[in-house]
């Protein structure tokens, strides 16, 4: 690294907590293209800073977290770790973390998740649905969390009930979902339609539901969440939200910016929407509420 006292250019670091299949996950590469394109046009040199997921512990011990040398850190998630982010503020590093709202005094910018569920939920209750199912992200992150109460809140406002065996989780993997899919689609009474909170776990639900014969969106519609490119081309097109990933992670490196020279309005707090994209996997409901 170059001495601070020749150090030109900002330095900002992005730390994203590492998990199952990381240099082929669409939320990663989303992140590091929005921060990359930010910090082409504001002249700043990106650091990347692979971390353990679950032991935060050693986050901010390196020497690169030497204010000398960072002008500061943009989260990619914390887990619902606010203690790190607690931390780097500790250090006097300017911060701001991505895909989590939280209270002062973080500076955040997030995808509101939780409206976004809503209108799967509304989207599917217009197509006559009443017997539908979830299965839930990682339950460690807020976006995971926001999903799933989305989804219950939903269900309660249209006064429909949720069986707890329509309730799963998958952790925003392809193995977990598969298994919830299985269970789901093997029900007695089984849903009519199952909402997936991210596209990699919608996609798993068609596979199971293929290789059951249950013919999707005939028997059952399937909504995700991300609008991963695979969705689009899937066998089935995929109903699913579009969540604004790169604009969100190309913000976190432009306010940083500000707040790193004095000229941003502090806290930072951003809730971003997020949008339905009705595809070929959801339809009306041909299957009797009974």
């Amino acid at each position: 690294m170059m001495a601070p006292s020749r150090k030109r250019r900002k330095t900002f670091l992005l730390v994203i907590p590492s998990f199952e299949d990381i240099f082929h996950s669409y939320y990663a590469g989303e992140i590091i293209k929005g921060v990359s394109l930010a910090a082409t046009r504001l002249k700043a040199d990106i650091l990347i800073h692979i971390t353990d997921r679950f032991s935060h512990k050693d986050w901010l011990d390196s020497h690169v977290m030497d204010r000398n040398y960072i002008d500061g850190i943009i989260f990619g998630d914390i887990d619902s770790d606010v203690q790190i982010a607690k931390k780097a503020i500790a250090r006097h590093i300017p911060t701001i973390v991505l895909n989590n709202f939280l209270a002062e005094p973080f500076n955040c910018i997030a995808i509101d998740n939780y409206k976004a569920t809503f209108d799967v939920i509304d989207h599917l209750v217009r197509l006559k649905h009443t017997r539908i199912a979830t299965i839930a992200g990682d339950l460690t992150t807020q976006a995971g969390i926001a999903r799933l109460q989305g989804f219950q809140d939903a269900m309660a406002k249209h006064r429909l009930e949720v069986p707890r065996n329509y309730i799963t989780e998958g952790g925003f993997l392809r193995t977990p979902a598969r298994e919830a899919a299985q269970k789901l689609l093997k029900l007695k009474n089984r849903p009519t339609a199952i909402f997936a909170a991210s596209d990699v776990m919608a996609l798993e639900v068609m596979d199971v539901a293929k290789t059951l014969g249950v013919r999707v969106p005939e028997e059952l519609s399937v909504v995700g969440f991300d609008d991963n490119p695979i969705a689009a081309s899937s066998s089935v097109a995929l109903t699913t939200v579009y969540q604004p990933i790169v604009e969100m992670a190309r913000l976190g490196a432009e306010y940083l910016k500000q707040i790193s020279i004095g000229q941003a309005k502090l806290p930072v707090k951003i809730l971003l929407p997020a949008r339905l994209i009705v595809r070929k996997s959801s339809m009306t409901c041909a299957v009797s509420a009974s």
